[in-house]
């Protein structure tokens, strides 16, 4: 079986496009697919494989697995490469709104010119744990405490819907991948959870580190950036309209009083087109 395929990246985080609108995948193993493919070694490499599919609300929907098969619901700088996909694939339409399983995210490409420019409006945080989902009493979970690696960690968990975790740290001197292991696996999270350290540069700035629930370390995330956002406001570290920087570039964000949403514009990068051989 040939399958056409485009790969993408937004700040480093790389997912692998197919076209399942005018394609019929319904006999395909979409997680078997996604595990063989996202392989760094015996595929192309990826964070992720999405696919866009027709919606039951809307036109076009997300359906996203991760690198090891597990179906996600949402993920911000995807969701910007999967638009300029459908843009330059199946609607040249620079509004567009896009199904995720949890919710509808509406993105709005502002440049179509190299390596494009997209914001997208990711909604509301979730803030009620059991949203989220965290176990607890709190009806929020915000400035709490874990215990992992015999050290105690101050959290705080948003829904941008799919978990996070945002850890607050004064640099990333240490073996950070493993906490974040350890905390995405976590019992307090029963559908696990990404984890975001995050330094705090002023209050305008932050710089992020990520951890990425059932695919690891990646370079960037655009719903991990939103939730930290959150959480940097709540806490009082952060103010509403900040850069996120990562290691291969930045993320502007801003958590509107407006309509309570957070909206983030960033880049959405096309490496190359190919065919694999399924």
């Amino acid at each position: 079986m040939k399958i056409e395929f485009t790969k993408m990246q937004a700040l480093g985080n790389d997912y692998i496009y197919m076209d399942g609108y005018s394609k019929d995948f319904s006999k395909t193993n979409k997680g078997k697919l996604s595990q063989k493919i996202c392989d760094r070694h015996f595929g192309v490499g990826a964070d992720g494989l999405i696919l866009v599919v027709p919606g039951k609300e809307k036109k076009f929907r997300m359906d996203f697995y991760n690198p090891d098969g597990s179906p996600a619901e949402m993920c911000g700088n995807g969701v910007r490469c999967l638009a300029r996909f459908i843009y330059q694939n199946l609607e040249r339409n620079k509004d567009l709104e896009i199904e995720t399983k949890k919710r509808i995210i509406k993105a709005e490409i502002l440049s179509d010119k190299g390596d494009f420019k997209i914001k997208v409006d990711m909604g509301e945080p979730v803030l009620e744990r059991k949203k989220i989902p965290v176990r607890g009493n709190k009806r929020f979970a915000i400035a709490e405490k874990i215990k992992v690696e015999n050290k105690i960690w101050k959290f705080s968990s948003v829904s941008m819907g799919n978990p996070h975790t945002v850890v607050f740290v004064p640099n990333f001197d240490f073996p950070w991948q493993k906490v974040g292991k350890e905390i995405e696996n976590h019992p307090l999270f029963p559908e696990k959870t990404n984890v975001a350290f995050v330094k705090v540069l002023n209050p305008q700035k932050m710089e992020l580190r990520i951890w990425e629930r059932a695919a690891g370390e990646t370079l960037a995330s655009g719903t991990g950036s939103s939730a930290s956002l959150t959480a940097g406001v709540l806490t009082g570290r952060l103010e509403r309209k900040v850069t996120a920087l990562f290691l291969r570039g930045r993320l502007e964000l801003e958590w509107s009083e407006k309509d309570n949403h957070i909206y983030v514009i960033g880049p959405a990068v096309k490496v190359f087109s190919g065919v694999y051989e399924y």
